[in-house]
C-alpha cells in the first residue's frame, strides 16, 4: 500500500473539525484524521507492506520548465517555492512525521520529486519484481495513470472518503472516462488539462471529446500524427485545435506523467505489527492529545 500522504492529510484537515486541539490549543484535526484514515485502510485492505509517500518538492523544477503555469496560482512565496497552505495545517505536518517515525512506518520522499513520483517509482519497482499487488491510496486523479491490471497495480480513490473507497482498475477507467488503462488516462489528462494544477489543456477539447479521439486513434502520439497529416477522419475543427496546441501537447506529458524510476532508497516496508518506539508513541499521544487515534492505529497494525 502506497499512501499519498499530503492528499490524505489535506483531506483530513478540511474534513475533520478544527475544534480538535492538543492540550496547548494547537489544532490536531489533520493529525487525527490522517491516522484514522490509515487505520481504516489497514483494517479494510490488510496490506503486508506500507509506505507513506511524501512531497519533498511540491512543484519540481523540471515540470515548471516544461509548463511554467504548473501550480503557479498556488505559490505563496515565489522566492522559496513555498505552497499556499492553511496556517492551521502547517504545525500539524511535523507531528504526522513524528508519529509515523515512532510507529516505524517508512516515509519516503525524493529531492526534486512530488509524492506522485515516489509512488510511481515504488509501484513500478514492485510490479517489475512481481511483489504486488500494489494499491495506491489517493484523492488525486493524476495517479490513475498507474492503473495496470496485468501488473496488479490499482488505485484506491478516496474522493468520497476512505470508508467509501472506489477501487480503480482498467474496467473502472473505461466506464468512467472511456479510456483504455492508465496510459490512456495520462493521454486524456494532457488533452483535458487541469485548472487546479495550472494545466490549460487543448482549448475547446473537453473530456468526452478527448476520450472519443483517443478511442479512435489509440494514443496521444497517434492522434497528433493524424492531425499533422490532415487525416480526413478527424474533424477539421478538432485538427485546428490540436495543431494550435502542438507546443503544449509536446511539453505536457513531462508534467503529467509520474517519474517511474527515481533514485529512491530501498527500505524495509513490512507493516510494523507493534510500534518500533513505544515510549515515543505514548509521549506523542499525550503531548498532542491524540490517544484515541494512536490506539486505533496500534490495533489496526496488530491484526
Amino acid at each position: 500500500m502506497l499512501v499519498d500522504s499530503a492528499s490524505l492529510y489535506f483531506r483530513a484537515f478540511f474534513g475533520v473539525p478544527d475544534s480538535m486541539k492538543a492540550p496547548d490549543g494547537t489544532p490536531v484535526n489533520a493529525v487525527r484524521g490522517f491516522l484514522d484514515m490509515v487505520s481504516t485502510l489497514v483494517t479494510q485492505r490488510r496490506p503486508d507492506r506500507l509506505v507513506a509517500c511524501w512531497d519533498d518538492d511540491w512543484r519540481p523544477a523540471f515540470r515548471v520548465e516544461a509548463i511554467p503555469s504548473y501550480k503557479a496560482h498556488r505559490v505563496a512565496n515565489p522566492a522559496k517555492n513555498i505552497e499556499e497552505t492553511p496556517p492551521g495545517l502547517l504545525p500539524q505536518v511535523p507531528v504526522i512525521v513524528d508519529v509515523l517515525a515512532a510507529f516505524g512506518i517508512p516515509r519516503i520522499g525524493g529531492a526534486g520529486l512530488e509524492a506522485d513520483d515516489v509512488i510511481g517509482t515504488l509501484a513500478t519497482r514492485a510490479a517489475d519484481a512481481g511483489t504486488g499487488p500494489v494499491e495506491v491510496v489517493t484523492g488525486d486523479r493524476d495517479l490513475f495513470q498507474l492503473v495496470d491490471d496485468a501488473r496488479e497495480v490499482r488505485v484506491l480513490y478516496v474522493g468520497r472518503g476512505v470508508r467509501n473507497l472506489e477501487v480503480v482498475d482498467e474496467k473502472w477507467l473505461g466506464a468512467k472516462y472511456g479510456v483504455s488503462g492508465g496510459d490512456g488516462y495520462a493521454d486524456l489528462a494532457v488533452l483535458r488539462g487541469d485548472p487546479s494544477d495550472g494545466l490549460p489543456g487543448v482549448a475547446g477539447v473537453g473530456e468526452k471529446t478527448a476520450a472519443a479521439m483517443l478511442a479512435r486513434y489509440g494514443s496521444l502520439d497517434a492522434l497528433m500524427a493524424a492531425a499533422r497529416a490532415g487525416d480526413p477522419k478527424l474533424a477539421p475543427g478538432a485538427t485546428k485545435k490540436l495543431l494550435a496546441a502542438e507546443d503544449y501537447v509536446a511539453a505536457a506529458p513531462r508534467v503529467v506523467q509520474v517519474v517511474p524510476d527515481a533514485d529512491l532508497p530501498v527500505v524495509d516496508d513490512a507493516i510494523p505489527r507493534t510500534p518500533v518506539d513505544h515510549e515515543a508513541v505514548v509521549a506523542l499521544a499525550d503531548r498532542w492529545g491524540i490517544g484515541s487515534s494512536v490506539t486505533r492505529l496500534v490495533t489496526a497494525l496488530s491484526l
